[in-house]
């Protein structure tokens, strides 16, 4: 795309050229990190040039940051949606598991920039209000399970949400982080068809286990 027609795409649509931008970005960033990614190789896959990159986002450490945000961001509001407050404390649970489970499947990216921020000790994750914020809806909706199972007596007492979450988590985020080398070391019958199904009901009994009240 020429500088003529990508000028005209960022005055007649600036809220798609952002989106756009943001959608390489998330691509790219996800496959080289931050420090292996130029601002150059994004503008050229996008409707804009790199000087509006910089407007838009101030910087290459901006648009990265904001990528971040946006990919919690869509992950929480997924979760949101669900429709957990009708459903009994443990089906609700497992759904929500189950969710997870499918949701990082469905989403390399997304995890692979989670391993990014990992191996740089989360530089730019610690700078982000935004990415605390949607995280904190994920222990409030945790929090809200809880107290509906312990009332209902499906839960044991005493439960922590933020330790539910990392659980959860754990179970959830291997299946994809570890996949290459689970697989080159074991086959990858688990991550085809019927072995995922099985991963995911593995970890919805898991993670209930942990949560029932005990003899």
């Amino acid at each position: 795309m020429d500088e003529g027609q990508r000028q005209k795409g960022w005055k007649q649509d600036p809220a798609g050229v952002r989106q756009n931008i943001l959608a390489v970005a998330t691509e790219l960033f996800a496959q080289a990190g931050l420090s292996g990614t130029r601002i150059e190789e994004i503008a050229a896959r996008t409707r804009t040039s790199k000087r509006m990159i910089y407007y838009y986002f101030g910087s290459k450490d901006g648009l990265y940051l904001r990528v971040l945000e946006a990919a919690y961001d869509k992950v929480r509001d997924a979760e949101s949606e669900l429709d957990l407050a009708g459903l009994p404390p443990e089906e609700a649970l497992a759904r929500l598991v189950a969710f997870t489970f499918d949701g990082h499947a469905r989403n390399p990216g997304f995890i692979r920039l989670v391993m990014i921020e990992n191996i740089h000790m989360a530089e730019t994750l610690r700078r982000s209000d935004a990415v605390r914020a949607h995280n904190a809806r994920a222990i409030r909706l945790l929090e809200e399970l809880i107290r509906r199972g312990e009332a209902a007596g499906a839960f044991r007492p005493g439960l922590d949400a933020t330790v539910l979450h990392w659980e959860i988590s754990a179970l959830c985020f291997f299946n994809v982080s570890n996949r290459p080398t689970f697989s080159a070391m074991f086959g990858d019958a688990l991550f085809r068809g019927d072995g995922q199904a099985l991963l995911r009901d593995r970890a919805v009994e898991m993670v209930l286990a942990t949560v029932r009240p005990g003899p």
